[in-house]
């Protein structure tokens, strides 16, 4: 079955940087586009990047140009490399496939930004 493995969360003072990873397994992760999502305490998760099969890349409005997504297809890994954070970045970070029709999710990962 799908699995999702997210890692790299913490606290980070504003202007910091993060790089998130998201481990996959039980499907063919080349084959797949993924996704990162966020979700904020009393908000709804919402799409931050989602990278297609061949890496070309897409990004939500408060992402662009501080974030970088990206996948290892050896090592069946994505990642965000987040730069410049704000507070406004606090939230629990989820990896994400469709896969077979299905959506699947990591467990998240904690990104805290304060000073």
């Amino acid at each position: 079955q799908v699995q999702l493995v997210e890692s790299g969360g913490g606290l980070v003072q504003p202007g910091g940087s993060l790089r998130l990873s998201c481990a996959a397994s039980g499907f063919p992760f080349r084959d797949y586009g993924m996704n990162w999502y966020r979700q904020a305490p009393g908000k709804e998760r919402e799409l931050v990047a989602t990278i297609s099969s061949v890496g070309s890349t897409y990004y939500a409005a408060s992402a662009k140009g501080r974030f970088t997504i990206s996948r290892d297809n050896a090592k069946n890994t994505m990642y965000l490399q987040m730069n410049s954070l704000k507070p406004e970045d606090t939230a629990v970070y989820y990896c994400s496939v469709l896969h077979l029709s299905r959506r699947s999710w990591g467990q998240g990962t904690q990104v805290t930004v304060s000073s």
